[in-house]
């Protein structure tokens, strides 16, 4: 007999077992002994028996495996919140089927189309930055049963559960610590306005600015990339301008990294002259020459409440009872040196 090809039917004939035995042995089925539980164990490893997962997924209506879908898995951020999500869905058996939107939603679309052939439990999902039309979104809800949760990038869509940090209120508490610190003409690198997580930062920003009594200036607020090169090019821009901010706060760490570094070229005193403070709380902030004070997202514990959102949606669909949840998590701010001048 060729090992490679070994059944149950093989297992139950070199035993002199019958084959619901081997099965229910295998499954863990409490009728079973113990002692003929790990006899069979012992037995399937020993002829290289693999079991048939598909079966076993057609017969139970679980895969244990769910789909993640992310903008990019080369950020602290993305990799967090995917450890996060692993972390709660481990203990339950599950296993994570990672993809990558490369913030395009064509890519995106492929990647549900995927992952629903795939026949995933679940969908995990931060949405593209160029992901405008959701019809890709509902129709999945509308032609499938497989619970969709959105992760800090989210559209407002009935039906699918999110999970975010209040962005509004990282933008108000980050744009108020530079005022306290005594920063008079504060400058906001916003992002793209597409997501809402951007929209409300800025907001947030410009909030604080009139609870303490200063003008919003258009032209302090200017758009910007997450990236390090879009840091730098927005500071060449506004020192080109007659008035220069005394204070940055950046909707991303990347662009705040670019900032200080253009800043430091020209010359320019961090945080004496000029102060920094941006958004995520990436690795490289804390151990810079120049620590970078920066606004925690708390991926982790974003991804194990994601985690714990769709465990609770899988016992409520169990119940014919499905509830759309909206968890807010509070942000946290780590001042370090860029903007701390008291």
């Amino acid at each position: 007999m060729n090992k490679k090809n070994a059944t149950i039917y093989d297992i139950s004939k070199k035993l002199n077992v019958s084959v619901a035995t081997v099965s229910r042995a295998l499954n863990d089925n409490p009728r079973i002994s113990e002692a003929t539980k790990d006899l069979v164990r012992k037995t399937a490893k020993e002829m290289n028996y693999k079991q048939n997962n598909l079966a076993k997924a057609l017969k139970s209506g679980e895969t244990k495996n769910v789909g993640i879908i992310v903008p990019y898995i080369n950020t602290n951020f993305f990799s967090s919140v995917i450890r996060g999500i692993e972390e709660e869905l481990s203990p339950h058996g599950y296993h994570v089927i990672i993809c990558q939107s490369h913030e395009d939603v064509t890519i995106e679309k492929r990647q549900l189309s995927t992952l629903l052939n795939a026949q995933v439990d679940g969908i995990f999902m931060s949405v593209s930055k160029t992901t405008v039309d959701t019809e890709h979104i509902k129709n999945i809800l509308e032609t499938s049963n497989t619970p969709i949760i959105f992760f800090d990038r989210k559209k407002d869509i009935p039906g699918i559960s999110t999970v975010t940090i209040d962005d509004y209120r990282a933008g108000y508490m980050a744009t108020e610590h530079l005022i306290k610190e005594g920063y008079k003409n504060i400058c906001h690198f916003a992002g793209d306005l597409n997501l809402e997580i951007y929209q409300n930062r800025l907001n947030g920003y410009k909030q604080a600015l009139v609870d303490h009594n200063f003008q919003v200036k258009e032209e302090n607020i200017t758009f910007t990339g997450s990236s390090i090169e879009s840091g730098i090019e927005a500071i060449k821009k506004l020192w080109d301008k007659k008035s220069v901010p005394d204070a940055i706060f950046s909707a991303s760490d990347f662009a705040a990294l670019g900032a200080c570094q253009e800043l430091k070229k020209r010359g320019v005193k961090i945080p004496q002259e000029v102060a920094v403070i941006g958004f995520s709380n990436e690795p490289f902030t804390q151990f810079m020459e120049l620590p970078i004070s920066s606004v925690d997202q708390t991926p982790v514990i974003m991804g194990n409440m994601a985690g714990r959102v769709f465990i609770e949606s899988v016992k409520e669909n169990g119940s014919g009872v499905s509830i759309e949840k909206k968890v807010v998590l509070a942000p946290q701010i780590y001042i370090r040196k860029s903007s701390k001048r008291k």
